[in-house]
């Protein structure tokens, strides 16, 4: 089904076996052979280098399961990626053997309407890395579309292009929200994406970012990057009301924009309540499928609400962020693993955990 890793059988013709990082049940991980599909014409093989753990890789390996997508068979794991280029497809212009590239990991259709108006990311068909029962990235080579792969620039590392694909997540938040010089924006959650998302309105030229936390360190860590102030919440939704007015005295301006990070109930209502009316509050997490909001006092004060799924065409304008500086990922990245069986699960583990790891990373 597609690139990305698809298991397809083929003689490895004397070449090293590939191997990757396969999700086999509940909290087991095993590093197993992986073959590769055919390269196809407009196809690279790729040599994995940097792959980051992401939170939906985690709720694969505690359950099985994230949102509506179930593994139902052995599956491999990782799509926050980046490498160099081994080999090219035949009508291959763009990218030669030794390029670094940045890996955007969602294959659309580009049949559908969707596709067709450029909103790719909601295409019904798309085959995304380690999404049943497609295969992931967290592996010694992958294959995929050329065209997916985007080069390096020189100052911009192999960690920094797989730290593209979280920081795509807020980049496409911002454009959906219209984040610009005159918005001023509360962000709700100061996990990896609360913190790239407030990077990115940092970058759009948002004039003050507040973001909102129930975790001290992660707070100081949100400061540190450049929020402009931080504030701690409790989690008791009875909260709500007294934590607002908080909220907003310490922003000391109308909240034009609020981005829920976690997507939770009471960070659905803080989000809510908190934002000016003909404000927009966009749902960037998706911690609960269910939530119990005041939708009708929202509405009444026209505040609008935005879905944001992964993201479309962001990866050039990331990739020129960091190499301006405009972005610094670098220190989101706290802990670091080899690929070997006891690093991919101490790495699981790390994430797992929480604590004081952010964004941990594979260096393969």
């Amino acid at each position: 089904m597609g690139k990305g890793g698809m298991s397809i059988d083929e003689h490895g013709e004397g070449k090293e076996e590939n191997m990757a990082a396969w999700l086999v049940g509940i909290n087991s991980l095993k590093i197993q052979p992986f073959k590769l599909p055919t390269l196809g014409p407009h196809d690279v093989r790729v040599r994995m280098k940097a792959v980051g753990i992401c939170g939906s890789d985690v709720h694969y390996l505690k359950t099985l399961r994230c949102a509506h997508f179930i593994v139902k068979e052995p599956m491999v794991i990782g799509h926050e990626c980046a490498g160099i280029i081994e080999e090219v497809g035949s009508q291959v212009k763009s990218l030669v053997p030794g390029d670094r590239v940045a890996i955007e990991p969602g294959i659309s259709c580009w049949r559908c309407d969707h596709c067709k108006q450029g909103r790719y990311n909601l295409c019904d068909d798309m085959k995304f890395f380690a999404t049943p029962p497609v295969h992931g990235s967290l592996a010694n080579q992958i294959v995929h579309p050329a065209d997916l792969c985007f080069k390096l620039p020189d100052n911009v590392s192999l960690e920094e292009g797989a730290m593209c694909e979280p920081l795509s997540v807020g980049v496409h938040a911002c454009r959906r929200a219209n984040i610009g010089p005159e918005t001023y924006v509360l962000i709700m959650g100061a996990g990896p994406i609360g913190l790239v998302t407030m990077l990115a309105a940092r970058a759009f030229g948002a004039p003050r970012t507040v973001i909102v936390d129930v975790d001290d360190y992660r707070l100081s860590v949100a400061k540190s990057l450049g929020a402009d102030d931080i504030v701690k919440v409790s989690t008791n939704i009875q909260d709500v009301a007294e934590e607002v007015v908080q909220i907003q005295k310490v922003m000391g301006a109308d909240i034009d924009v609020t981005f829920d990070c976690a997507g939770f109930d009471k960070t659905m209502s803080t989000a809510l309540s908190a934002t000016q009316p003909g404000g927009k509050v966009c749902l960037v997490g998706m911690g609960h499928s269910e939530m119990t909001v005041p939708l009708t006092p929202a509405a009444a004060r026209e505040v609008d609400v935005l879905g944001v799924f992964r993201y479309m065409n962001t990866w050039p304008l990331c990739l020129e962020f960091l190499r301006s500086g405009k972005i610094d990922v670098k220190p989101l990245i706290t802990h670091r693993f080899g690929f070997s069986q006891k690093e991919v699960e101490e790495a699981f583990e790390t994430s797992a955990r929480g604590g004081n790891a952010i964004k941990v990373m594979f260096n393969l």
